[in-house]
């Protein structure tokens, strides 16, 4: 992992983490972690300044959620405290997936080779060297460089979460059992975690057996016993009009409203030139993942701000129909996680107080389509930016994006009334705040554990049966059994 590198982040998060001690509970955190150089693209709520960190659809470096959220940031309500947490996050900043990559080469190469000299928007190309120097072997890698770099960001995640949630581990008890958190079983979702673990549990949570990480297969036979049900769920994967493929289809659907006018553009800038859409849309993916890596990208000013919000929407539609709210399996596959934390909640804290999961946004959105806590009035349109929608990807899965349930514990305040009272439960989206639809009728706009519970329970109906929806066998696994933690009461 880099000895020297992770000694020298200690101490810069060190130093960092008692200035946060001394701060006040309602300061606001996420405004100055994680670690962050470049401080021309921190995003503030209140400046109209563009941002484009916000338009990648999840293909760029972790942002706080801003829209949407309950007012007052972070802040526990008064009169509360937090006794157990739920996380699944999403790995770090990465290279491209194979796939993806495997197309910005080719168009690289293709325009490299013709020899000519770009114009216009394009001009840049002449003196610009893909932002790799072995692709194949950092494809789908954390990014190792910049200020973005995913192996950063977690280690930084991990600090930030211990200042965050100190009591609620404890490091100096002798000899305790060690606290598991989960990966699936990908390389990046795998260093995401050991670079968080580092940060969170200490450098040496494994030697001194304080923590472990425990690897999830992400094999088909699993089942649902599973962070990643996407993989394992039969039917989504093989039907070709509303499984996983459906994604794809309303992405192409809708990208044919706009690509071909910014290949034209392009075009006409060089002529001789032809793009086709798949093309220029991996131009405008290569901004955020040259990003990750070099910190900035010339791609992004190729496009128009207006074009950026459209490829923006493309990625919410693809998101929202592969695996989201759009997609007739996702309930079902998102409920599994989702089941399982719920019923550790109502345990409370001798469960464990703290659960950590790491996966992909494949299976971080599945969760949260079987929550509703990004449900739209309407299915997305694919003729039209539907500018009003909650689901935003760029928001609710960028890359090192977490979802937290953090379970509230809250006296009768002299500043609340009766029903303020008892355990509740927020949803930390991002270092956002959210209010569950429906459900949120506690401090802070959290929502009552009996009534999650009951919400909980309704989604399940809604959604159906994991081994039936999916057509797995009667002896695959119809739920998720292996968040636990030894020594602690366990939930059947």
């Amino acid at each position: 992992m880099g000895v020297y590198f992770l000694l020298a982040l200690s101490f810069f998060c060190f130093a960092a983490s008692i200035l946060l001690l001394l701060l006040p509970q309602s300061f606001p955190l996420h405004l100055i972690l994680p670690f962050k150089f470049v401080k021309q693209q921190e995003t503030d709520k209140l400046s109209a300044q563009w941002n484009i960190l916000y338009h990648l659809g999840g293909n760029g470096p972790w942002i706080p959620k801003i829209d949407g959220v309950v007012d007052g940031g972070i802040a526990i309500p008064n009169g509360c405290k937090i006794d157990m947490i739920h996380m699944m996050s999403r790995h770090g900043e990465r290279y491209p997936t194979q796939n993806a990559g495997a197309r910005m080469i080719a168009l690289v190469e293709r325009i490299k080779s013709t020899g000519r000299k770009m114009k216009g928007a394009l001009t840049f190309m002449n003196n610009w060297d893909y932002f790799s120097h072995a692709p194949h072997q950092h494809f789908e890698q954390l990014t190792t460089t910049g200020p973005y770099a995913g192996t950063l960001e977690a280690f930084g995640t991990g600090v930030k979460f211990r200042t965050r949630y100190h009591h609620l581990w404890n490091d100096t008890t002798p000899h305790p059992p060690p606290t598991i958190f989960w990966a699936s079983e990908a390389d990046r979702v795998v260093d995401t975690a050991k670079y968080f673990g580092a940060g969170f549990f200490g450098l040496d949570y494994e030697q001194s057996g304080r923590a472990k990480l425990e690897i999830i297969s992400e094999a088909a036979d699993k089942g649902g016993n599973t962070l990643t049900p996407g993989d394992t769920c039969t039917k989504y994967l093989e039907d070709q009009e509303t499984g996983r493929s459906l994604g794809e289809q309303m992405l192409f659907k809708y990208s044919s409203t706009y690509l071909p006018v910014i290949a034209k553009r392009l075009e006409e800038e060089n002529p001789g030139f032809e793009f086709t859409d798949s093309e220029v849309f991996s131009m405008q993916e290569m901004c955020g993942f040259e990003t990750t890596v070099r910190g900035s990208s010339k791609w992004c000013n190729v496009f128009s701000q207006d074009e950026w919000l459209k490829f923006e929407y493309a990625r919410d539609v693809i998101h929202f129909y592969r695996a989201g709210p759009g997609n007739p399996y996702a309930m079902a596959m998102g409920w599994l996680w989702l089941n399982a934390t719920a019923n550790l909640i109502q345990k409370g804290p001798e469960a464990g107080p703290v659960f950590l999961s790491f996966g992909h946004d494949g299976d971080i959105i599945p969760m949260l389509a079987a929550l509703g806590l990004f449900d739209d009035k309407k299915k997305l349109p694919i003729d039209e930016v539907y500018t009003n929608r909650r689901w935003r990807t760029s928001q609710i899965v960028p890359m090192g994006g977490r979802i937290l349930l953090e379970r509230m514990v809250c006296s009768a305040d002299p500043s609340h009334d009766d029903s303020q009272a008892g355990v509740f439960i927020r949803f930390n989206v991002n270092d956002g705040i959210v209010a569950l639809p429906g459900c949120d009728s506690g401090p802070g706009e959290s929502c009552p554990l009996d009534k999650l519970m009951a919400h909980v329970a309704e989604r399940g109906s809604m959604g159906g049966d994991f081994r039936k929806t999916c057509g797995l066998p009667e002896w695959a696994p119809d739920r998720l059994t292996f968040l636990r933690q030894p020594g602690r009461v366990h939930v059947a």
